[in-house]
Formats: C-alpha cells, sequence, structure tokens
C-alpha cells in the first residue's frame, strides 16, 4: 500500500453536491485516520472526459467507489479494510 491518500474525491468548483461530499469525506477519514484528497476534473482534461458528468466521484485506492453522494457506511466498511 502506498503512503499517499487511500481517498480521492473527485469535484469541481462550483458543485454544492461536491461540497457536501468533500465535507463528509473528511469527517470520515479524520475519525479514521485515512488521508484524503480533492481534486478538481476540470483541471485534467482526461479526468473531466472520465468523470466530469457524475461529479462527485469517491474514489478508495485508486478505484471507483460512487459517486454523486457518500455512502458512510459502505465508504467505513471500505476503509476498514
Amino acid at each position: 500500500m502506498s503512503d499517499g491518500p487511500r481517498v480521492t474525491v473527485l469535484t469541481r468548483d462550483g458543485c454544492t453536491a461536491c461540497t457536501a461530499a468533500e465535507a463528509d469525506v473528511e469527517r470520515i477519514c479524520d475519525e479514521l485516520g485515512v488521508g484524503w484528497v480533492a481534486v478538481d476534473v476540470d483541471g485534467q482534461a482526461e479526468l473531466r472526459a472520465e468523470y466530469g458528468d457524475r461529479v462527485p466521484v469517491i474514489m478508495v485506492d485508486g478505484r471507483e467507489h460512487g459517486f454523486w453522494r457518500v455512502e458512510e457506511a459502505r465508504l467505513r466498511a471500505a476503509l476498514a479494510c
């Protein structure tokens, strides 16, 4: 396992669902001691093309975990592994 963050939130400026997802991920990851980062899809053409119509997208360990909202119990279970 790498030393980098386990959770990535793909987001964009002005997205209220993204703001809510970031807050949820921050709270959950802080409680569990797990690193996370937010990445603006509009800053990278490849990310914008792949995920731009589904933001926020939550990635765990580099794999898509969910989109549009954080499913807290499911995220906690994924991070327990």
